[in-house]
């Protein structure tokens, strides 16, 4: 469970891109993305779980009810409205649309697809039913299948392993470990942590397990797996975003070039595959996003209710989603910035 609530389809793209841009310094940037990608989500879990919280709003509390209150609800929206449900309409348009369609129409392209996927989304989250369920269950081990396929195919097949050894120089100034710190801000995983670490403690309750003591031991027991496995694919993912220089160009973002380097390893049926796995890991995520944040706007105001922000939160991700995946990265660079720092303390 803890695997699945972190690693996405838009996890993807955040790796590939960090290769592309360090070149030759992959290995420190590597080492500043895994801090902030992998290891502070875990101490975000381990921060809930030792402390008892059950809310970010009391793990906060002790600061101040007003910044208690300020960091909710800034977290909320930027892990749900303003940012990331918009992001998985554009994510999985780079990934899964864009190789498809014609240059120059992407734009009306983005707007007919986001307005489809929003829709869908609002269907699928006033009418909840189990099918996100049995697709994410699903989802997952095909996507492990299908990266370990590229991986065994770039590293064993082909060999191009040996392109690590020979890029020797960065391809953006400043790409080391600092950038690759900074870098891992936009898989927004630590903010999530914090939220995602009161399911982790109500679970192992379920379980019996009653202790914090052994709460936390537990929640380090299977965070070492499941996050050690998560490094290991960023790793992956890296280093092919280091290898693909030498058979394509250095792109903005990492949605088309991890599409380019699926079409060259594995033609254009493992692109396919790609595109409609990450649209519907996109929908389950974008499902989960509106839902929650609708739900608890709704409990916090019971006379508008539920439904009417669930309009509102599908709209207004549809709109900010039509600027484009580098519009919506670059726009979150600055709330992350100030975000993430705070999540740390």
């Amino acid at each position: 469970m803890l695997f699945a609530l972190f690693f996405g389809a838009g996890n993807l793209i955040f790796p590939i891109h960090l290769g592309q841009a360090a070149g030759g310094n992959w290995i420190p940037a590597t080492f500043g993305f895994i801090i902030t990608a992998i290891l502070l989500p875990l101490l975000a879990i381990l921060a809930i779980s030792m402390t008892e919280s059950d809310s970010m709003y009391q793990l906060a509390r002790p600061a101040g009810k007003i910044f208690a209150l300020f960091f909710l609800i800034a977290t909320h929206a930027t892990l749900g409205l303003l940012f990331a449900s918009p992001r998985t309409a554009a994510t999985s348009f780079e990934i899964g649309i864009l190789p498809f369609i014609p240059k120059g129409s992407d734009q009306i392209a983005l707007l007919i697809y986001s307005a489809i996927f929003f829709g869908l989304t609002y269907f699928l989250s006033k009418n909840p039913n189990k099918m996100p369920n049995y697709v994410g269950k699903l989802l997952n081990p095909l996507l492990l299948i299908l990266l370990i396929a590229v991986f065994i195919a770039a590293f064993l097949i082909k060999g191009d392993g040996a392109t690590l050894a020979a890029t020797t120089h960065a391809t953006k100034a400043g790409s080391n470990f600092t950038y690759g710190f900074l870098q891992g801000y936009n898989t927004m995983d630590a903010l999530a942590g914090l939220g995602f670490g009161v399911t982790i403690v109500a679970a192992l309750k379920h379980f019996g397990i009653l202790k914090a003591g052994q709460r936390s031991r537990d929640v380090a027991k299977v965070g070492a797996m499941s996050m050690g496995l998560e490094a290991a694919i960023y790793l992956g993912l890296i280093m092919l975003g280091v290898i693909s220089l030498k058979f394509t160009q250095v792109y903005s973002n990492g949605g088309p070039a991890f599409s380019a380097i699926m079409t060259h390893y594995t033609g254009m049926i493992g692109t396919g595959i790609l595109a409609a796995m990450a649209i519907i890991a996109c929908l389950t995520t974008s499902i989960g996003l509106v839902t929650s944040f609708s739900q608890d706007l709704g409990r916090r105001f019971p006379k508008i209710g539920f439904s009417k922000f669930l309009i509102f939160t599908c709209t207004c991700s549809f709109l900010i989603a039509n600027f484009g995946l580098d519009t919506i990265i670059a726009l979150s660079t600055p709330i992350l910035m100030l975000l993430y720092p705070l999540a740390m303390a």
